[in-house]
């Protein structure tokens, strides 16, 4: 049995990564601000500390925590966010996680996973699927952002010898995906198709993005922590899907037809994003077992029991 925290533990994909976590007897420590997390998402078994990871108090959790094993998912998740305050975005998702990075030094952490963008790492991408070993030319602050934490962690290792795993995902979705929260596409078609609400188009619909569940981005988290294996691995599906498949897919789910309005496209949004998972095949022994039509009904089954405002 190992002890792990979890920063962003109160989230869409921290909290089921901790239940996953405590499942194969782990015992677990929650550090989450709750801005986008819900403290109902936390597992009982779990110790939650409410801190923002700018935070000088970590020290102090780390030091009175010693902690065998640190996932970084806590950040500030929004693309658009980061366009309009850059600053802001670069004090979380840097600093923040600098902070996280320092301690995990100070009091010799075994390993740091880290959970890093696939979907906003590598731009306008040539190949297609994307491989690890494309150029990485960020379009946003956030994914520039993410790209500059990655190269601490291996300045660490390199400087350091701190142990670490880079996850790059590409566009989760699944179950406590909210309206509101860390909501991605599926979440608020899906949120506003069971309320019977109207959702926004932007654009054509034939936007392509790579959806991958939330319960096989666990499986692949849980697994890193195993492996003496340093550097970047996408963790995706290897499939495109357009924003109009989402839509057929959820009304096929729903057996009707939901409300869509088209709205014109935004600019400088990116229009293909598909990344390959060979390597976490390799290395991780990993492969996404949920299709987007299952992915799709275990999310709205969801939502039908989880109706927010």
């Amino acid at each position: 049995m190992a002890k792990i925290l979890v920063t962003g533990g109160a989230g869409f994909i921290g909290s089921n990564l901790v239940d996953k976590l405590i499942s194969e007897g782990h015992e677990l420590v929650v550090l989450d601000n709750l801005s986008s997390g819900r403290k109902d998402y936390v597992n009982n078994k779990a110790k939650l500390y409410k801190i923002d990871i700018r935070s000088a108090k970590i020290a102090k959790i780390f030091k009175r925590e010693q902690f065998d094993f640190v996932y970084h998912l806590a950040a500030q998740i929004d693309v658009r966010v980061s366009v309009a305050n850059p600053q802001l975005d670069n004090d979380i998702n840097v600093v923040g996680a600098l902070n996280i990075l320092e301690n995990c030094r100070l009091q010799k952490v075994k390993k740091i996973i880290f959970s890093s963008t696939g979907g906003a790492i590598y731009g306008e991408a040539e190949e297609i699927p994307t491989t690890e070993y494309a150029p990485t030319y960020p379009l946003s602050p956030y994914g520039i952002n993410k790209l500059t934490f990655e190269k601490y962690l291996n300045y660490y290792y390199q400087v350091y010898g701190l142990n670490y795993t880079i996850l790059r995902f590409a566009n989760v979705y699944g179950p406590r995906q909210f309206k509101g929260g860390e909501a991605g596409v599926i979440a608020i078609f899906i949120d506003n198709a069971v309320k019977g609400l109207e959702s926004k188009m932007f654009g054509d619909g034939q936007q392509t993005r790579d959806f991958v569940c939330v319960p096989d981005v666990v499986e692949a988290l849980s697994a890193a922590k195993e492996i003496d294996c340093r550097g970047e691995m996408n963790i995706s599906t290897g499939q495109e899907s357009s924003l109009l498949d989402i839509i057929s897919g959820i009304e096929a789910a729903l057996g009707e037809k939901i409300k869509v309005k088209e709205e014109p496209a935004k600019a400088g949004e990116q229009r293909r994003s598909c990344l390959s998972h060979q390597r976490a095949k390799d290395v991780l022994n990993w492969e996404p077992k949920i299709d987007l039509k299952t992915g799709i009904k275990l999310t709205i089954d969801w939502a039908k029991n989880n109706k927010r405002k």
